[in-house]
């Protein structure tokens, strides 16, 4: 299973969780409470980072979205034999349903990310295999700067040509 797609217990179990204050506006409380959160995942080395809010408790929720979607955009796996429960959830009829806030979003971006990565970065082959049309399949990686960034530069890196 990806990491990005790991139940929470699971994928705190491999990452080291650290609380930390950092400056900025929120005046005293913030400065004087760590309520900055990092999760590093001690297999990759991939960090999600959260300190905008006052609370610890919201920081640490958006630190682990924050790190599930850096590691759906940097670590790639073998594509599973069989679509995930997400993907199956939000895909009918050529089209997937998910929006990049959702909870699903990373699993379904790192599975896209692994079809499209086995299938040398055609977008037409990974999105034939996925069940989903070309342009879905585009849509999905737009939602995520990193994302977008990742997959140009892999296809320029496999002499394709970038998506605009």
């Amino acid at each position: 299973m990806h990491p990005a797609a790991l139940p929470i217990d699971e994928l705190l179990d491999a990452c080291d969780v650290a609380t930390t204050r950092r400056g900025g506006p929120g005046g005293q409380h913030r400065n004087k409470v760590e309520t900055a959160v990092v999760i590093r995942h001690r297999p990759t080395g991939v960090v999600g980072e959260a300190s905008e809010r006052r609370s610890q408790a919201e920081n640490r929720r958006m630190a682990v979205r924050r790190l599930r979607l850096a590691l759906a955009v940097a670590v790639r796996e073998p594509p599973a034999a069989a679509r995930s429960s997400a993907w199956s959830a939000r895909s009918r009829a050529g089209r997937l349903a998910v929006a990049s806030d959702h909870d699903d979003y990373p699993t379904i971006l790192a599975e896209a990310l692994d079809e499209l990565a086995a299938r040398g970065w055609r977008l037409a082959d990974a999105a034939r295999q996925l069940g989903i049309t070309t342009s879905q399949l585009v849509g999905l990686f737009r939602r995520s700067p990193a994302a977008w960034q990742a997959v140009n530069a892999a296809r320029r890196q496999a002499g394709l040509p970038q998506l605009d």
